[in-house]
């Protein structure tokens, strides 16, 4: 009896601490209603390195909650431009920059069809889009610096198209024309490599790590956006999926051998097998728990998701960059270290987008100032081992690679 009243006074005792407790916490404030997810929790253990990304994402009416449209839209956009800069040489043709600078800005219905391997256009399509890649472009930067960053990719436009005007003439030192196979400037510039590169890093790179998987990861996840399926910040992290790849498994088949017939990737995805072989394969399940993590409402696994995405790619980049100066030095003649040369210069301008390591437009134009600026007024013609190696070594100190 003893043990049964100590039992019930016990009992008494915590019913009115606990009622207590609750009564300070309704008098101090409010207690927050609990926030129901929007979706039916995913296991993480479903993520595999073949799942299709948009395979995990259903509603409860067994619609999809994964629109891949506008990202692909804009991928689709940097394949008909970049198809644009290769006709070129490919036709011998002259080239518009206005029709550069419409393809930019999605103006005046500049997209055609176009079917040529893995470059699958539909141009009535991407012209009634309503996305375009110019307002995009180095999006994360201020207003001000961003429009800097558009003119001078448009000035490049222009560039490009004066190099054309000379596509079958033999280049030389001040001489534009054709090296080999690659349409230079003047001062040996290829200009279709510089547009290329720079827009991986200031289109791809810029918006997709800096942008979406930034401060893009704030965005609404409790309610649908108006009209679609999806919550707007399940839609950034779609959109930066789309415009890293057109495909359903990124790299699909791809090994440190060989990239595979399935992985018609092209542009940073294509560079991230490329210089990036250790770590590629874990960008495809890094996205999918990224999403998955969405649907979860998980945001510590998202960040860890994102963070790893962007760090990858920075890595890539970087490595490119070194990758390409090392070819000028091994390139068997002028023509293969004028393109390792293009390639390595649009790939320098692109690291000024590679936050996490720290690098800023003065990184950038630091090393392109050493290898091309007012000290070497024939560009191409005037690099040196010992500019080379400057670059090189700036380039590693700040990524941290040896």
């Amino acid at each position: 009896m003893l043990h049964h009243n100590f039992r019930l006074r016990a009992m008494l005792f915590a019913s009115v601490v606990a009622f207590g407790l609750v009564s300070c916490s309704d008098d101090d404030e409010p207690t927050p209603p609990v926030q129901q997810n929007l979706r039916t929790k995913i296991d993480y253990a479903k993520v595999t390195p073949t799942t299709p990304y948009k395979s995990l994402f259903i509603d409860a009416k067994g619609d999809t909650t994964a629109d891949l449209k506008s990202g692909t839209d804009r991928y689709r956009m940097f394949q008909a431009l970049n198809y644009y800069l290769g006709s070129a040489v490919r036709d011998s043709a002259t080239l518009d920059a206005s029709v550069m600078k419409n393809m930019f800005a999605n103006s005046g219905n500049p997209f055609k069809d176009i079917k040529a391997g893995a470059v699958q256009v539909n141009g009535n399509d991407l012209n009634a889009s309503g996305v375009q890649l110019r307002n995009v472009t180095a999006s994360s930067r201020s207003l001000a610096e961003a429009d800097a960053n558009r003119a001078a990719l448009e000035g490049y436009f222009n560039e490009m198209a004066e190099a054309s005007k000379s596509v079958k003439t033999k280049a030389s030192k001040g001489v534009a024309g054709k090296l080999g196979n690659y349409l230079v400037t003047s001062n040996g510039i290829e200009m279709a490599q510089i547009i290329q590169k720079g827009l991986i890093g200031a289109l791809q790179l810029d918006y997709i790590s800096n942008v979406l998987l930034d401060k893009g990861l704030d965005a609404d996840n409790t309610t649908l956006v108006s009209g679609k399926k999806y919550t707007a910040l399940e839609h950034n992290w779609d959109e930066a999926f789309g415009l890293l790849t057109p495909n359903p498994i990124l790299l699909e088949g791809a090994t440190g051998a060989e990239k595979g017939p399935k992985a018609t990737e092209q542009f940073l995805a294509s560079y991230l097998w490329e210089y990036n072989r250790d770590n590629y394969a874990k960008i495809h399940t890094a996205f999918l728990k990224g999403r998955v993590a969405i649907v979860n409402n998980d945001k510590t696994e998202l960040k860890t998701q994102a963070t790893l995405i962007r760090t990858e790619m920075e890595k890539a980049i970087a490595s490119a960059a070194l990758g390409y100066l090392g070819k000028w030095k091994t390139g068997k003649d002028d023509a293969a270290r004028a393109h390792a040369m293009g390639e390595g210069l649009g790939f320098i301008y692109s690291l000024r987008y590679c936050t996490l390591n720290g690098a800023d437009p003065n990184f950038s134009d630091g090393i392109l100032l050493g290898l091309i600026g007012p000290a070497s007024p024939n560009g191409f013609w005037d690099l040196t081992n010992d500019k080379i190696n400057a670059a090189s070594d700036a380039i590693k100190a700040k990524f941290k690679i040896q």
